[in-house]
């Protein structure tokens, strides 16, 4: 009995302590993402260093999860914040739309490739009617929202190339999405979700769907942000997670 409530109490006092050392590591981050608020304007000129300050919030998350999770993080959540902070750098410059979209395309299958790995299966299940049925609701509406933009990327100047190119990035977003909701890991299912929000927001303003918003821009980075916070913290505790069930089982 005592040995079971030691183990219960070092379990308690090392997910504090991992807590409070995580949340200390992401302070380079809350400040770097506060700088870009504070600086950025909707109608800032595009720049080398718009562009530092736009893809800093990311690239201090990778730093983050490298140094939490290891080289083995390069090929999954590390790989895709970097590939994010590249789309992060090409979104400055409108012309470089589609390399920043190939960019975050690219995260995302990093992502889901991350997502289907045993640290997030061994606490997955995707048998449950409730998780099917999120998979069918969610790749119904990213269906539903390619037919609605479809005819606004018709007027695009770029169609031929941006209207096979956005149906395939819906595909790969959409699948990360399910595949986080899949893991059951509270902050990466979030994650997985607000990122669908801000490409979403991003969409409809960059292909003039909606009228422009007053806070539109705001909308797209503040889930952006949040989102790879999420699926960060998430990758972390998923680490955690799984070195500890190894102590355990030891």
């Amino acid at each position: 009995m005592m040995d079971i409530l030691e183990t219960d109490a070092y379990d308690r006092r090392k997910r504090r302590n991992t807590s409070c050392a995580l949340f200390l590591s992401l302070l380079p981050f809350f400040l770097s993402a506060a700088v870009f608020f504070y600086l950025w304007t909707p109608d800032s000129t595009a720049s080398i260093i718009s562009a530092g300050v736009k893809s800093a919030p990311t690239l201090l998350l990778a730093a983050v999860v490298l140094s939490w999770n290891g080289g083995q993080s390069v090929l999954g959540v590390v790989g895709g914040l970097l590939f994010s902070a590249v789309g992060d750098c090409c979104l400055v410059w409108p012309e470089l739309f589609l390399h920043g979209m190939g960019a975050f395309a690219v995260a995302h299958m990093l992502y889901s490739f991350t997502f289907l790995s045993s640290r997030y299966t061994a606490y997955s299940s995707s048998s449950s009617f409730w998780t099917r049925s999120l998979y069918l609701i969610l790749f119904t509406v990213g269906g539903g929202f390619y037919i609605y933009i479809y005819p606004f990327l018709q007027k695009t100047p770029n169609s031929d190339t941006l209207l096979p190119a956005v149906g395939v990035y819906i595909v790969l977003i959409v699948l990360m999405g399910a595949l986080a909701i899949r893991t059951r890991n509270v902050a990466t299912l979030l994650g997985g979700l607000f990122f669908m929000v801000s490409d979403v927001s991003l969409a409809l303003q960059v292909f003039k769907v909606t009228a422009p918003m007053e806070h539109g821009n705001a909308l797209v980075m503040v889930t952006y942000y949040l989102a790879q916070l999420l699926i960060a913290v998430g990758d972390v505790n998923a680490m955690n997670k799984e070195d500890f069930a190894k102590w355990k089982s030891s």
